[in-house]
């Protein structure tokens, strides 16, 4: 009985582990390949380095951000979206595939404030990109 007991208690814990890693980093799974690629990097620098202020590690990981942000700019808008949404969609990209280049730049030889301020630009461009795909 006790060790029927143990093995209950320890399923439980186990669950409630589970449940806690899904709460503390939500999974996102975006309609395009590509969305998912550059998000698995940018999620790392987002929700560790970042607020970590760990600037060396956002500079190692810059040219992997880029490359997959690229990839992004490089599909341009994707298949499925809405008529109406794909002049803004373009816009964005534009955005997105400038502050890229800013951030690139800043990752080479900018300031620790200067990155912080381009990648959060990358950031946010890529989010507002993703809230304008097809589901």
């Amino acid at each position: 009985m006790k060790r029927l007991q143990l093995v209950f208690i320890s399923s439980i814990a186990i669950l409630l582990i589970g449940v806690y890693a899904l709460a503390a980093y939500p999974q996102h799974e975006f309609s395009v390949k590509e969305y998912n690629e550059f998000h698995e990097v940018l999620h790392h620098l987002q929700h560790d380095a970042l607020p970590k202020g760990d600037f060396a590690t956002i500079r190692t990981r810059s040219g992997e951000l880029v490359k997959q942000g690229k990839r992004i700019v490089r599909l341009g808008v994707p298949k499925g979206t809405k008529a109406e949404k794909q002049a803004e969609f373009k816009t964005g990209l534009a955005k997105f595939n400038a502050a890229l280049a800013k951030f690139r730049t800043d990752a080479k030889s900018g300031s620790d404030e200067q990155l912080k301020v381009s990648y959060s630009a990358v950031h946010d461009q890529f989010e507002e990109l993703a809230e304008m795909l097809p589901k």
